[in-house]
């Protein structure tokens, strides 16, 4: 569903009116409209359901890895810059980093597309745990890889602005299907990577 710039407007003039302003005065005058851009771009992720944002970046390469059966050779990647918005209170969820790993399962997909799809799934009114579900599930998709972690460490502006106002709080997320659930070794090895 496209995002409907119109309506945005019209709510945040009202809700600029709310705050005892008058979203005609000089300075407010394109604020509903630079907003409902800033929506539209900010929630992008929101217009697409996960089995869409997998078929958007479902570009593998196959036979590219010589990989024996039953090895936990991984990809991993961290530092995957992300923001989001939290579900419960529209705050900013920043200096969020993702990191994301699997056991290739005779495919692989290029980088950008993973910090692509991390993207796309923070792109949304979000709750953290479900970003790294939302990125599990599409990269299963597109790789058809049992085995993912997905680990986020953020700041909530819910947490750090308002209510109990903790700056510098961090909230930690981890998603573990397959071996990275089972396999003792593996999770360790991911871990030490992840420091």
């Amino acid at each position: 569903m496209a995002v409907d710039l119109k309506e945005i407007e019209e709510h945040i003039r009202g809700i600029l009116k709310a705050l005892g302003d008058d979203p005609d005065r000089e300075g407010l005058k394109e604020t509903p409209a630079r907003v409902a851009k800033m929506y539209e771009e900010v929630f992008k992720g929101m217009s697409f359901s996960n089995d869409e944002i997998a078929e958007m970046f479902n570009k593998t390469f196959e036979d590219d890895l010589s990989l024996e059966e039953g090895t936990n050779d991984m990809v991993f990647m961290k530092d995957i810059e992300i923001f989001s918005h939290c579900e419960h209170h529209l705050a900013l969820m920043y200096n969020m980093k993702a990191a994301v790993a699997y056991i290739p399962n005779g495919k692989i997909i290029g980088l950008s597309k993973i910090a692509r799809i991390a993207d796309m799934a923070a792109s949304r009114l979000q709750l953290q745990e479900r970003i790294g579900t939302d990125i599990a599930y599409i990269l299963q998709k597109v790789t058809g890889s049992k085995d993912i972690a997905v680990i986020i460490e953020g700041e909530h502006g819910c947490m750090t602005t308002r209510g109990i106002k903790k700056p510098g709080t961090r909230t930690i997320t981890t998603t573990f299907r397959g071996k990275f659930n089972t396999d003792a070794v593996l999770y360790n090895r991911l871990m030490m990577l992840y420091k």
